[in-house]
């Protein structure tokens, strides 16, 4: 069998597809694991804001009237959204 110059090119090649491709696959595989991780610190679903809270609070320190309370706190939650 005959080979034509050193047969380095093909050697090299092979060396960096061996090392390329297994770091693509790792890097692929971290990624995805990121995207399906879920969140560190999911949102409580009892939280209140503090703008909801601090207008619970006057209402109950009888500051404002209900119709107002409840106006008010439409209003907080249009703009949240």
């Amino acid at each position: 069998m005959m080979f034509y110059g050193s047969g380095v090119g093909m050697g090299w090649s092979m060396i960096v597809f061996a090392i390329v491709l297994p770091a693509l696959v790792v890097a692929a595989v971290l990624i995805l694991a990121q995207f399906r991780r879920a969140p560190e610190n999911p949102p409580d679903p009892d939280h209140i804001p503090d703008a909801e809270r601090t207008l619970a609070d006057r209402f109950v320190r009888g500051e404002i009237a209900m119709e107002e309370y409840e106006d008010r706190l439409r209003t907080l939650r249009a703009a949240r959204r």
